[in-house]
């Protein structure tokens, strides 16, 4: 991360966003913390150079030089690197949340900002793979987006780098010569000593007893003590036996959702112990799933775990320890193989045969140092790493169905993205996510809104989510069901459409085949439905006074500010602007002297700082001349920071002076609570007053009509793609203009797709959604940026 942030500061000719993405959500809490640290040393006299550098880069200099953002923790998906496409930014995630965004698939994201974030992510960016051993389907799918923008000519291609300290025998990468691994520093972390012993078991159902036994083995040594475990049940197994010893435990395993895991990292008095920021005294003990394998810097003194791939392994061992600072006794209970050996399995048995290779020590045990691992045949060890899952092919008609975001819903020949994320692998389950969400109770038998836009308006974030396997999900929903059969339930599909049921509709019908149909879809519960225990799912807990079940509003800025909020007053929360008013007793027959009085639930986000459609409204009211006049002028500054070609500066100048003149429309007006017009025409309301009435006229499909046939095609796409409309196509109902003759408007509308085709043929399927973007970013600044300041746009 350094070194491309000052080579960029330096004029090298770099993208200017660095994506950073390994498929471990505690490494990606980790990789942030280090790129939180780059702004506050860009504020140093000695790095003013540096900090010059950057600045140059921007459309805006009195913005910080550089962006920070990560798709799980306080940062989340801050819009920080979207605000400015030419700020440098680094942007963190998994293989799921930023490999999906990729594929204008984003999970938990609306269709309207699918072409965004592919855009952004997909060019002018470098992509590394970070322990890229771990997701090798991945990888390839990355190599084969960056060979087919390639071939497509994209405008700004990606590139992409992979970064692994566990190679297959096949890969040549950096090592280090016998010299360097005897100096300092790295000769003792080389030879961090590390005994083994092995443990041998009957079967599967003896594993759970015989681990709790050789960690309890440890109880007096006052020790920072790991366990690995593969399987979720053995986990909750000796988590519980530990407890009831009275040992000092926590677990840690990718099931949680994202509040009480950050909640975890951060203050957690046990992991503080394994992660060398103090915490408690004497033996503590940490249960983990694979989830803190890979890349987490934990370090613990002694480890108890069940035997894995050699990979899995070599990584279980860099987590005792990790410096060189003693001597870490590791316990290793196996068991016999099935008589129908798995591909797992025999990985497994080849490792055993690999750990009982290592050198012998003094006290019997095996020598397992990093120095000892790597002494080990390579090609032996290549052959007990975990089994490689199905790759399956990508195709140039594949990237184009995924393009395709304005069609929702399935689609033939647009298969959901996660197989192509993770491979086809033999054995593996299904995942689902699942969060708590008062619109679920509140908004369902509501047919007016489109329930798509409004989670677009206050998307889904990590802190909100938690996963488990779809089996386990199903299990647990049919407990909810006992007690809450009646109430709500939204079921999320990975195309982002919403299917609205019952808790009790949901859970009938053959369990595996329930499991199967919502692999990699979100379930959207009422508060009311309970489920949760201390952030992880569980049908037989019910609803508890004090727990936050929807925690859409604990998300805060760098400051502690929220970055979003609801209210059911008229009191705006403090620097928010609008971004909804819903109304939820629209079309009821309800007195309006209901028992709680609620009727109007307004949504709110902080300027510049939330993860939402950003130009759809302002803090203040703005007319629309000025506003298109200020959009204009942030399109001339975008394009020059940015260096683009004559064409495409000409085509953004020409969108943002007309993307919003289709607003000039008395049915639009009203939508908003303009009751001034024709005298004042608005672009952006500002206020608190309900819409007057809900209609499907799309103001963009007015601006392109109003733009008429001189404008260049990339402008015409540009305004009328800017609100996620226009890939391919408007929808039927969408497509007029109570302005114009119905046959002008069928023409307009039979024009738009072949206008697409023809643009991402010249400028590449992501290269289009960059250009997309660019619009998207200056109606933004144009609607927020005199918000928080008064400032205008550069001359």
């Amino acid at each position: 991360m350094a070194i491309w942030l000052l080579a960029l500061a330096h004029g090298a000719p770099l993208p200017r966003r660095l994506e950073w993405l390994v498929n471990r959500r505690v490494v990606v809490d980790q990789a942030t913390d280090e790129a939180d640290k780059f702004p506050v040393r860009l504020g140093k006299p000695e790095l003013a150079e540096v900090s010059r550098g950057l600045t140059r880069l921007t459309s805006w200099p009195e913005e910080p030089p550089l962006a920070i953002s990560t798709l799980r923790g306080q940062f989340a998906d801050n819009a920080e690197w979207r605000n400015d496409p030419a700020r440098a930014a680094i942007i963190t995630g998994t293989v799921d949340m930023l490999g999906s965004r990729l594929l204008f698939s984003g999970y938990g994201r609306g269709f309207k900002s699918r072409p965004l974030h592919a855009g952004l992510l997909g060019q002018d960016a470098l992509l590394v793979h970070d322990e890229a051993h771990l997701e090798p389907a991945f990888q390839r799918l990355i190599e084969g987006i960056r060979d087919e923008q390639r071939r497509s000519g994209d405008f700004r291609p990606l590139r992409t780098m992979q970064l692994t300290a566990t190679v297959r025998a096949a890969v040549r990468g950096f090592t280090l010569t016998s010299e360097e691994m005897s100096d300092g520093e790295v000769g003792i972390r080389v030879n961090a000593r590390k005994g083994i012993a092995l443990h041998a078991v009957g079967g599967q159902k003896e594993l759970a007893e015989e681990i709790t036994a050789r960690a309890l083995d440890f109880r007096e040594t006052g020790a920072a003590v790991l366990v690995f475990l593969r399987r979720l049940a053995d986990v909750e197994t000796v988590l519980r036996r530990l407890k009831k010893d009275g040992c000092a435990v926590q677990q840690l395993t990718g099931t949680m959702r994202g509040l009480e895991r950050d909640a975890l990292v951060r203050d957690n008095e046990i992991l503080k112990r394994f992660l060398r920021r103090g915490g408690k005294k004497g033996t503590v003990y940490l249960v983990s799933t694979s989830a803190g394998e890979v890349g987490v810097d934990l370090s613990a003194d002694h480890a108890v775990c069940d035997l894995t791939p050699f990979d899995s392994m070599a990584q279980r061992l860099g987590r005792v320890n990790r410096f060189g600072k003693a001597d870490a006794r590791v316990e290793v209970v196996h068991y016999p193989a099935s008589e129908k050996v798995a591909p797992f399995d025999e990985r497994c048995e080849r490792t055993l045969g690999l750990l009982r290779e290592l050198p012998v020590r003094e006290d019997g045990r095996l020598e397992a140092s990093p120095a000892a691992l790597g002494g080990l045949d390579a090609e032996k060890r290549a052959k007990a790493f975990s089994p490689e899952p199905e790759f399956l092919p990508t195709s140039d008609i594949l990237f184009d169905r995924w393009a395709l975001t304005t069609i929702r819903g399935p689609m033939p020949g647009r298969p959901p993205v996660a197989e192509w994320l993770h491979g086809v692998e033999e054995g593996a389950l299904p995942q689902t996510f699942v969060a708590g969400r008062e619109e679920v109770d509140l908004l369902s038998d509501i047919k007016s809104y489109d329930l798509e836009e409004l989670l677009d308006d206050f998307p889904l974030k990590p802190n909100e989510l938690l996963r488990d396997s779809s089996v386990r999900v199903v299990e647990q929903m049919e407990k909810i069901a006992q007690r809450s059969a009646t109430l709500w339930l939204w079921v999320v599909d990975p195309d982002g459409a919403v299917q609205v049921t019952t808790v009790g509709e949901f859970v009938l019908g053959d369990k595996k085949k329930k499991a199967l149909a919502v692999g990699n879809c979100t379930l959207l519960l009422p508060p009311g439905v309970g489920g949760l225990d201390e952030g992880l799912l569980s049908g037989e807990v019910p609803f508890l006074d004090g727990v936050q079940y929807d925690v859409s509003e604990r998300w805060s800025d760098e400051e502690d500010r929220p970055r979003r909020a609801r209210r059911w007053d008229d009191e705006r929360p403090p620097g928010m602007r609008l971004v909804r008013t819903l109304d939820v007793r629209f079309g009821r027959e309800e007195a309006d002297d209901q028992e709680d009085g609620k009727r109007y639930w307004r949504w709110y986000a902080r300027p510049r700082a939330a993860d939402d459609d950003g130009s759809r409204s302002a803090m203040e009211r703005q007319e629309l001349r000025p506003h298109c006049d200020r959009a204009e002028a942030y399109a001339r500054q975008l394009a020059t920071a940015l260096g683009l070609g004559e064409v495409e500066s000409e085509a953004l100048r020409m969108a943002a002076a007309g993307h919003d003149r289709g607003k000039d429309r008395e049915i639009w007006q009203r939508s908003i609570g303009n009751l001034e017009y024709p005298c004042k025409v608005l672009a952006k309301s500002g206020g608190k007053r309900p819409p007057v009435e809900i209609s499907r006229y799309r103001h963009e499909f007015g601006s392109l009509l109003e733009m008429g046939q001189d404008a260049s095609d990339l402008a015409l796409h540009m305004v009328a793609a800017h609100h996620g409309r226009a890939r391919p196509h408007f929808p039927d109902e969408e497509a007029f203009d109570p302005m114009c003759p119905d046959a002008v408007a069928d023409l307009a509308a039979s024009e738009v797709p072949a206008r697409f085709i023809r643009l991402q043929k010249q400028y590449g399927r992501w290269g289009l959604a960059y250009l997309e973007s660019l619009l998207r970013a200056v109606d933004a600044w144009a609607s927020q940026g005199q918000d928080e300041t008064s400032r205008e746009p550069r001359a």
